[in-house]
């Protein structure tokens, strides 16, 4: 597998992955968000800040999934390197609030680190050359 299919299914892999997350947390919130890594979560009128982060998750997958089928590849890592800083914000509020390391790092500096490792993959490419076509003379 070249390295180009390797960014293009990290990519693919990533933003339905996020997109899956985003919409377990608008469908249902509260087992989702038990899975986040913070020992407590908003009750009630609170649980709206859950279906904010579900929006946030699937409009994050929608951006990479459009950039990756519009073949935007140079912006798609440029997207991906700034995307690195949610899952990465993220290990650090389940460590500040006490969630556990494990979780912190397992789950959100995981994803951190893939999403940065795409990022890379993505802006190592160089454009495929042009392909130049040789100009017959007409024969008559």
């Amino acid at each position: 597998m070249s390295l180009k299919h390797l960014a293009t299914a990290l990519a693919a892999v990533g933003a339905a992955f996020i997109v899956y997350v985003g919409l377990s947390y608008l469908f249902a919130p509260q087992a989702t968000a038990a899975g986040f890594g913070l020992p407590t979560w908003p009750q009630h009128d609170g649980a709206g800040f859950l279906a904010v982060k579900g929006v946030r998750d699937i409009a994050t997958g929608l951006v990479i999934l459009a950039l990756l089928l519009t073949g935007q590849r140079r912006a798609l890592g440029w997207a991906m390197a700034a995307i690195t800083f949610v899952p990465a914000g993220d290990m650090v509020i389940v460590l500040a609030e006490g969630g556990p390391a494990s979780h912190a790092y397992g789950v959100h500096g995981a994803t951190a680190l893939a999403v940065a490792l795409t990022s890379v993959l993505l802006l190592r490419e160089r454009p495929a050359p042009a392909v130049r076509t040789a100009a017959y003379p007409a024969q008559a």
